[in-house]
Parts: C-alpha cells; structure tokens; sequence
C-alpha cells in the first residue's frame, strides 16, 4: 500500500475487508481467529513450521504484453476471485514503480464462510492456471505458455507492412486534430478510443486503426509524435504571446534569443512561435517542436519574472517541497475517502441484515466482521450513517479541488525543469550548431527536391 508504487493509491482495492491496512489486518484477524482457533498475533514458534496467516501473491506483466496498470488492476481483480471465490478476504495494489507493471495480493487463508487455503505447490499450480485463464479473457497471452512464437507473418502482413503510410498519417491526422482538446497524454489516448482506435499503453504506448491488425507505436510517427514530444506539445500550448516584458538583457533571456535568432525566429518579438505540422512551411516537423519550446518557455520566464538560473532552480527545489507534502496529503485523503466509503457498505449491509434469522454461513460471518467495524466506529443510528455519507461527499469535494491543484503545480514545475535542462543544452553550446545543421539539411533536401522537380520539368519538354 506504498503511495508511491500505487500512483497515489490509485490502483490499490480490497475483497470483503477495508483498504486501510490497519483495518484490514483488524478484519482478517476476526476471521481467521473465529475458525482457525489460533491467535492471528501468535508469533513463530522457535522450532516447528507457523500457521499461515496471510498468503502474499506477485503477479507480473512483461515490458512487451503492453498490460496498463489500468488493466492489471482488472485482471488482478478477476483472478483473485476467479481462484479463491467471492467469500475471500484480500487486498489488492499494483505497483507501477518498475518498468514493468505488477500487482500484488494478500489474501486470507480462511474465507469468510470458513474455507482454508493452502500455500503449496498444487495451490500455486491452481493460481498459474487461473491467471491464465483471465489474461486471455482479457486479451493478454499469458507470459507462462510462450503462445505464437517464431511463427512466420503471411505475405498478406508482409504486404500491409510495406503499404502501411497511409494509415499511419491518418492516426497522426487524428492525434493532431485531438491535441488542441486534451490537457495529457493520457486524455489524448482515451479520445482516440473514443474515435474506435485500439491503445496498448506499456513501456512503448502503440495505437491500431480502426480496421487495421497492425499496431504501431507512436515513437515510429516521427519526432513530433513521441510520447515525450505530445507532452511538450500539450504542456506548452496554453502559453501565448507576451505583451508586456517584465525583464530584459539577462543573461538567461539572452541565451534563449541567441537560440531562436539562429534558427529564423524573430526572437525580438518575445512571442510564442505558432506550431506548424507541414514540412512546407518555414520550418520543418523535425526542428518546429524546438522552435516552439523554447519561445513558450521564454513566454513564461518573462510570465513568472525568472530573471536567472539560480532563481530557476530555487523555485524548482521550492516547488517540488511542496508538491511532495501536497502529494503525501492527497495521498492520506484518497486512503481516507476509501476507508469512509467501505465503513458506508459495510454499515448498510450490517443494518439491512442484522435482525435476520435466515443468514446462510456466508452472510452470518461477513455480518460478524462488519459489526467489528461499526462499533469501532461507533456507527449506531441512521443518523451516524448520514453523518458518515455526508463525510465522503465532502472527502469527495477536497480530493477533486487537491487533484486540479497538484494538476496545475505538476505542470509548473514539469515547465520550469524543462527550461533548466533547455538551458543546461544552450550553455554546452552544441545546441544551437544542431538546430542549425537540422535547419541546413531541411534547406539542402528542399533544394535538392526543387531541381529535381526542375529536370523532370525540362526532360518532359
């Protein structure tokens, strides 16, 4: 249940029990004690083999299933219940802290109705078979059984693989057409699902058109298309022309104009260069994203009054204090929210229920469990549980004003490190003599097509 593994808590759920590992561990303590008959605190004898407590799973995804964590929660969700029925005791988090994503459970070893599970290789077996069941259902081949390997592509797929331009512009066309709408990357890839284009986001993020068997990944669309490069595009957007200069002649403002004024920009205007996709037009799809960055990020030094370096860096170490505390207090509510939402469902359920003579086994210890919670949490009259509910919409109203805030300081300081590193670039004096040998290039390659446009001209005469 680490925050920083989980993207703040994000991807962490629980079957039967709370989120909150205090209480959770309170919860599988009553079960386990009520049909174990030992002592779930016992510790471990100094000879001899312990009772199993808790059973502590891992699954993993390699880097090239392209499995979200998006997807891993789900598929997590379904194998634990798949393998170990809806009567199970568990708590579920996948960690997104390794190149490749994970999940993690911990499951009781007895079942609210009483059943015990073993740990041992015939077990273990029985999970594998399972889990690979779900990821199929899922869509994911299941890194266990190596399906497909080595097997050789059709002339078909050979054929679309070398007639495969035209459907790549069009999913260049679309995402351009959808940047001006979305504020991340990730909002830009649920559009484009929207738009019915299939989107494995892994390692390497890849989008399939609709109607196309290929995938293909977004780096391979050329240097404007990266995921680093749609970042920048949509993390610089909102920032338009300077009218007024709050600073002048300073020595970082200088290095930026010296940059610009290099490759044809009028840096004396102190405005954001307009973006252009056409390799036409006065500067080209391999240098415009440049052109673009560094007169937004002049835009914002000027903006936010960084005169010099060391007052950027200042600021950065400032505002990545602050992130870091906000963080760890949206955290706490996330977790908090969570808590408040399983204290309602197993409130509601322990008061629809309690007066019942009918209970099967099941329900009888799932209503001795969540009686635990509501007199911990002295919940006793309709009235607490109003209370309570009216807690989590106010939970409700805090986490999404926290969200949008740390939304806005993520963005800053994204900006303000990308400006120091762009600096950084500018001080080594190497970044100018790039941006101008690529603008070289673009104008020997123009030229170059203009005479052999010429001499097909004259030869056809």
């Amino acid at each position: 249940m680490n925050a920083d593994k989980t993207e703040e808590l994000k991807y962490t759920t629980s079957l039967n029990c709370t989120t909150d590992p205090y209480e959770a561990y309170l919860q599988m303590k009553a079960v386990y004690e009520q049909y174990s008959g030992h002592s779930f605190d016992s510790p471990k004898p100094k000879k001899g083999r312990a009772h199993v407590k808790t059973i502590h799973y891992i699954m993993s995804f390699a880097d090239s299933e392209n499995v979200t964590p998006e997807l891993a929660f789900k598929i997590a969700k379904t194998l634990v219940i798949k393998a170990f029925g809806q009567d199970v005791q568990a708590v579920i988090a996948i960690h997104t802290d390794k190149s490749h994503v994970h999940a993690h459970f911990a499951i009781n070893t007895y079942s609210l109705t009483g059943h015990k599970y073993n740990a041992n290789m015939r077990s273990l077996h029985f999970v594998r078979e399972k889990s690979n069941e779900v990821c199929r259902s899922f869509g994911v081949t299941p890194a266990l059984n190596f399906e497909g390997e080595g097997r050789s592509i059709s002339h078909y797929e050979w054929e679309q693989k070398q007639n495969g331009t035209s459907w790549k512009e069009c999913i260049r066309n679309e995402i351009d057409d959808l940047l001006p709408t979305v504020n991340t990357v990730e909002e830009l890839l649920a559009a484009l699902e929207r738009r019915r284009y299939t989107v494995n986001r892994g390692k390497y993020i890849s989008v399939t058109a609709p109607g196309h068997k290929r995938a293909v990944r977004l780096k391979t669309l050329g240097v404007d298309y990266t995921e680093e490069a749609l970042k920048a595009r949509i993390l610089w957007r909102a920032v338009g022309n300077i009218d007024e200069l709050h600073f002048t002649n300073t020595e970082i403002e200088q290095a930026y104009i010296e940059v610009l004024g290099n490759v044809r920009i009028l840096a004396d205007e102190r405005r954001k260069v307009p973006r252009k996709y056409d390799v036409n037009k006065p500067y080209g799809a391999d240098n415009d994203l440049d052109c673009y960055r560094l007169s937004a990020q002049i835009a914002v030094m000027n903006w936010d009054r960084i005169s010099s370096i060391s007052d950027l860096k200042d600021r950065i170490i400032q505002l990545s204090a602050e992130l870091k505390k906000e963080q760890e207090e949206y955290s706490a509510f996330l977790l908090e929210q969570e808590r408040v939402q399983t204290l309602i469902e197993q409130s509601d359920y322990y008061f629809a229920n309690t007066g019942r003579n009918d209970l099967t086994a099941e329900e009888y210890s799932r209503l001795q469990t969540y009686r635990t919670a509501v007199y911990e949490n002295s919940i006793m009259t309709l009235a607490d549980r109003i209370l309570l509910k009216q807690q989590n919409e106010k939970l409700q109203r805090k986490i999404s004003a926290m969200k949008e805030k740390l939304t806005k300081k993520r963005n800053k300081l994204v900006r303000y490190v990308d400006i120091r590193d762009t600096y950084e670039r500018i001080s080594k004096r190497d970044y100018v003599e790039e941006l101008v040998a690529e603008e070289k290039r673009r104008r020997e390659q123009e030229e170059q097509k203009r005479l052999q446009k010429a001499k097909k001209r004259k030869g056809s005469r």
